[in-house]
């Protein structure tokens, strides 16, 4: 037996596979005929830009957006200490903890703490930080949405002050 709120889920996902919400997909360009790969181990990883980052940060690219999916997506690993610089991204970005345990904070709110499974939506122009946990590294999937060609909007570098007001 499902409950009310899979159901209402379920429902959804079988209206947007018959094409019922909305017009805008059909008015995009017609998908790829065929499944792409992008194989594990083809796209290089990359070191956090010290510039936007503190303390050492991988990046590792898993797709670009494109006309058919308007979202980018990349495994971030924060290092214990490990944070981003403040940003916002202009259509909003949603992470999901995969591995350690992280922080992060919205401006002028309390630091939350972040664990394996939890998901995190950081709405469009909201100022915010995430990263690791003083003693422990954590990997996040970032999924950020792309308007006229940007993701992020990046600020200033998230004191240790800042970082350790827990």
């Amino acid at each position: 037996m499902m409950n009310k709120q899979f159901r209402g889920a379920f429902a959804c996902v079988a209206l947007l596979h018959a094409g019922i919400f909305g017009t805008a997909a059909a008015q995009r360009t017609p998908p790829p005929s065929k499944q792409e790969i992008t194989r594990a181990g083809t796209q290089a990883s990359t070191t956090g830009p010290s510039e936007f980052f503190t303390g050492h940060v991988r990046v590792d690219p898993v797709w670009p957006a494109n006309e058919h999916i308007n979202a980018s997506g990349g495994l971030v690993t924060f290092e214990p200490g490990a944070r981003s610089a403040w940003h916002t991204h202009p259509a909003g970005q949603r992470l999901v903890v995969v591995a350690g345990v992280g922080l992060t904070q919205e401006w002028d709110k309390p630091v939350q703490v972040i664990r394996p499974g939890d998901v995190v939506w950081c709405p469009p122009g909201v100022k915010h930080w995430h990263g690791a946990g003083p003693t422990t590294a954590m990997t996040h999937l970032a999924v950020s949405g792309t308007l006229d060609g940007k993701n992020v909007a990046w600020m200033e570098k998230v004191s240790d002050d800042q970082y350790n007001a827990r």
